[in-house]
């Protein structure tokens, strides 16, 4: 087993479940020098990290300001030239709100080798564990997938007339702080109040929380659950099957 020295593996941790780790995924994370790795990575992925590799977290630190992402930009590109091989470690896939195409620029500018390695995305993989299915052909024909978090904290700038489509999915990676606009902006761009909604919590995970209520109700809903930590919003008809092959249970 060889170490690739000097390279910079993005790799997708997937939601959770470390089940969910591809084996590619998996032969890096055993043979990193260094792992760098967001708050989204889970303790069970965590303890795959051997031993003898020095973990650094780029997620929240004091004054629970996250580390900029120049300053991660800096310590792959740094790392990587001191010859070892650093695996950047991201909940999800690298390339799906993850920053990871930041993170290639960054690497390629700097003539650093890289690799990109897909994860499941928790778009794909907490909708699947709360036994929504993304699409079908009686409910969406398409899925779309937007933020809900802005950098400064305000309103996201989205197309909401666009998106208020009722024979598409709407998938919505952290919003859970802005359900109260979500909500209100979509049932004013036409979608109906009473659509299907659900805010899926620590999805694939054994604390896994689905929260299912109406477009209109959801903020509520989700307030009233006491939700926290990683949420995926998920809107469309489509939530309504989890009636019939909802199959996970985390008490399992």
């Amino acid at each position: 087993m060889t170490n690739k020295a000097n390279t910079v593996y993005l790799v997708g941790a997937g939601p959770g479940d470390p089940d969910l780790l591809t084996v590619k995924a998996l032969r890096l994370i055993q043979q990193a020098d260094v792992v760098v790795y967001d708050r989204l990575v889970s303790d069970p992925i965590l303890a795959l990290i051997p031993g003898s590799a020095k973990r650094v977290f780029a997620g929240k630190r004091a004054r629970d300001h996250y580390m900029p992402q120049d300053e991660i930009n800096a310590l792959l590109v740094e790392t990587a030239r001191s010859g070892q091989m650093v695996v950047r470690l991201k909940g999800g896939d690298p390339f799906v709100f993850g920053r990871g195409g930041e993170e290639a620029v960054q690497l390629a500018k700097n003539n650093i080798k890289f690799e990109v390695v897909p994860g499941i995305t928790s778009s794909a993989g907490c909708a699947a564990y709360a036994g929504i299915p993304l699409t079908h052909r009686d409910h969406a024909h398409s899925v779309r997938f937007v933020t809900g978090h802005t950098q400064h904290g305000d309103e996201p700038e989205l197309n909401w007339q666009s998106l208020a489509d009722p024979t598409t999915t709407l998938v919505v990676y952290m919003g859970m702080s802005n359900a109260p606009i979500i909500s209100k902006r979509l049932i004013e761009a036409g979608l109906d109040a009473d659509t299907p909604a659900a805010a899926i919590n620590m999805g694939t995970r054994p604390e896994q929380q689905v929260v299912r209520s109406t477009l209109k109700d959801l903020p509520q809903a989700i307030v009233d659950s006491a939700l926290s930590g990683a949420t995926l919003l998920v809107i469309g008809s489509v939530v309504d099957l989890a009636d019939t092959i909802s199959w996970f249970n985390p008490e399992d």
